[in-house]
């Protein structure tokens, strides 16, 4: 599926008339988080959404008015009994947001948004004008007052698959589905190939000498080792443990972690600090039995220390 910022630029070629709608604060409990976005058409057509329900249906109202009458405008709902009982959406919390129909006058920073190669901060002014905050000249936190709405775009996370068998097969669109940039490292080109995962995904087959001696890239970058072996497992771990992964799981068994990592201990292979930082057995704990739903098991692991990360980012930057 498309990034949003993806799908704007398209819009933007087929049907440029449009209103964006931001949540731009949350208070409380709400169906949609701060940063959710939607595109609103002529004739009711929706891209992304603001939650849905009754909220989604009266954001909507109020992009029709601003379809006619080109105005922006701020936006607070408080979601309780007297405002969605009908539909079920009686979280309590407070909602505030943006409309902006002349959103598509921004063309040029949708455009370098949808290509996400660095990352980037952008906002809505007070005067509803959209604009980048770096080029404000200072950081965001710093000029916060002459902002409606800030976001901090950040290019896709990387996530290199050691293997290519059933668990990397599952892993890999999926992963793709929830943006992350996948490359699958593999000896064998019979499996490490478009027959098995998606057009889009990076493959690098070869000896695993020269596989597991490329850098990483500069982006954040996950490593997630599924091979068709332990030994093979061990041999991938070696080298990977003492990159500067964003993120580092291994599939197998408890007890297979343990006697890989007392070996690699005893061996001096790699620190007890390396090794802590690694997620063996890798996955959330939702008892999964089949392959797709180890592989939602994982990703749901990978997700969560994503946000994590972008959280962390997000707040040094600030």
């Amino acid at each position: 599926m498309p990034h949003f910022y993806e799908q704007i630029r398209d819009e933007l070629q087929r049907e440029p008339g449009f209103v964006l709608g931001i949540i731009s604060g949350v208070k409380g409990s709400s169906p949609q988080k701060l940063g959710a976005k939607a595109l609103f058409f002529p004739g009711d057509r929706i891209v992304g959404t603001l939650g849905g329900g009754c909220l989604e249906a009266e954001i909507r109202l109020r992009a029709r008015r601003a379809l006619a009458t080109r105005e922006p405008a701020t936006f607070e709902m408080t979601l309780d009994h007297d405002f969605g009982w009908d539909d079920g959406l009686i979280c309590g919390g407070t909602v505030s947001g943006l409309i902006l129909p002349k959103a598509a006058e921004a063309a040029e920073i949708w455009r370098v948004l949808a290509s996400r190669d660095q990352p980037r901060t952008w906002g809505v002014r007070k005067n509803f004008s959209i604009g980048w905050v770096e080029d404000a000249g200072v950081h965001a936190s710093a000029c916060s007052e002459d902002w409606l709405y800030q976001e901090t775009v950040l290019p896709p996370t990387n996530l290199w698959i050691a293997g290519s068998g059933h668990i990397a097969q599952a892993v890999a669109p999926l992963a793709q589905t929830l943006d992350f940039n996948v490359t699958i490292f593999d000896d064998r080109p019979e499996l490490a190939n478009f027959e098995y995962f998606p057009k889009t995904t990076h493959l690098r087959v070869g000896h695993w000498g020269e596989l597991l001696a490329m850098p990483l890239p500069p982006q954040p970058t996950m490593g997630l080792i599924v091979t068709r072996g332990h030994q093979h497992d061990a041999n991938v771990l070696a080298e990977w443990i003492h990159n500067p992964f964003q993120f580092l799981g291994m599939i197998g068994s408890r007890r297979k972690s343990r006697i890989i990592r007392e070996g690699f201990i005893k061996r001096k292979v790699a620190t007890v600090e390396q090794l802590d930082k690694l997620a063996s057995p890798v996955g959330l704990d939702i008892n999964a039995a089949t392959v797709p739903e180890i592989a939602v098991s994982i990703l749901a692991q990978y997700i969560q220390k994503r946000a994590e990360y972008s959280n962390s980012a997000s707040s040094k930057k600030a």
